[in-house]
């Protein structure tokens, strides 16, 4: 998936806890203090208890729900300071892929979803990803796998630039939802494939209310992702529950399509078409509020 950097009209107020309260309850990511010294930040977790879980490939994880049929779409058009128009469709695709990779020294082959990111820039296609993950039935940690990757230029496939596969090369699935509640600071790896894709997540804000093109969306979180091979790069993303990803730096959600039986006349029409409304978000709750007063 690639990384956008974020707009200057996104302006997010962070509240980040810098120890302690790594620990997803409920879910597969744990503490971990490994390669962390004195005042620094704890590590971001890369071991997963992956023997641990019995996979699915429809998830019941609010923020990222895997029903097949489900579309969202995003655009830029609310970003005062974009020089190109980006468009984005993700889409829930009605396939599976099994990949196969070793797991507590056994060789086994874990059924994946096959998630299809379309996007175009200025109206040309710019980069078709076919992203694999699966949901651990007793956390509801959604588990990334791998993705394919197609770059277009003029049409043509130029690169597979970020394509990794977890079995292959040394590469190992990493968590891109955790299940179980959402705590602040947590902190873990979402891809793990050495000199590829090393993408890892961080908790670092909840209770935010959104107001998107989509629609307004409350008890919202942020997670900030970096890389160890940019480590420059920062992207922002918004999830919201029961819809999933909202904000992706400066793209915003402008429709949804529901899964399963949802296929009506919406799916053959111009997919970007919608009325511009401007993104708002503001924090509330009483945890939050309790945090900046002990800053």
């Amino acid at each position: 998936m690639r990384k956008r950097q974020p707009s200057a009209n996104l302006k997010v107020l962070v509240v980040a806890l810098s120890a302690g309260l790594t620990i997803l309850s409920g879910s597969g990511v744990f503490n971990s203090d490994v390669g962390a010294q004195d005042g620094e930040s704890p590590a971001f977790t890369s071991e997963f208890p992956l023997g641990d879980c019995k996979f699915r490939t429809k998830g019941a994880n609010r923020y990222f729900i895997l029903a097949p049929g489900r579309q969202l779409f995003f655009d830029n058009r609310n970003c005062e300071d974009c020089e190109e128009l980006v468009e984005n469709r993700i889409t829930v695709l009605d396939e599976t892929r099994a990949i196969q990779l070793e797991i507590d020294g056994r060789l086994k082959t874990v059924k994946t979803r096959v998630v299809e990111e379309f996007e175009t820039v200025d109206g040309e296609l710019a980069e078709i990803s076919r992203n694999f993950f699966a949901e651990c039935e007793d956390t509801r940690d959604v588990y990334y796998f791998g993705e394919d990757v197609d770059i277009f230029e003029d049409g043509e496939v130029v690169s597979h630039d970020g394509a990794w596969l977890a079995g292959k090369n040394g590469a190992r699935p990493g968590i891109i939802m955790p299940g179980g509640a959402f705590l602040l600071g947590s902190r873990y790896f979402q891809e793990i494939a050495p000199d590829v894709a090393l993408d890892r997540a961080e908790h670092v804000a909840m209770g935010l209310e959104i107001e998107v093109p989509a629609g307004d969306f409350e008890n919202c979180v942020e997670v900030e992702e970096t890389t160890p091979l940019d480590p420059e790069e920062l992207s922002t993303k918004i999830y919201c529950p029961e819809t999933g990803l909202v904000i992706d730096d400066d793209l915003e959600l402008v429709k949804i399509i529901k899964g399963n039986d949802d296929h009506d006349e919406r799916m053959n029409r111009p997919h970007f078409q919608h009325h511009a409304k401007k993104s708002q978000f503001t924090r509330t709750g009483s945890m939050v509020r309790s945090l900046l007063d002990s800053l």
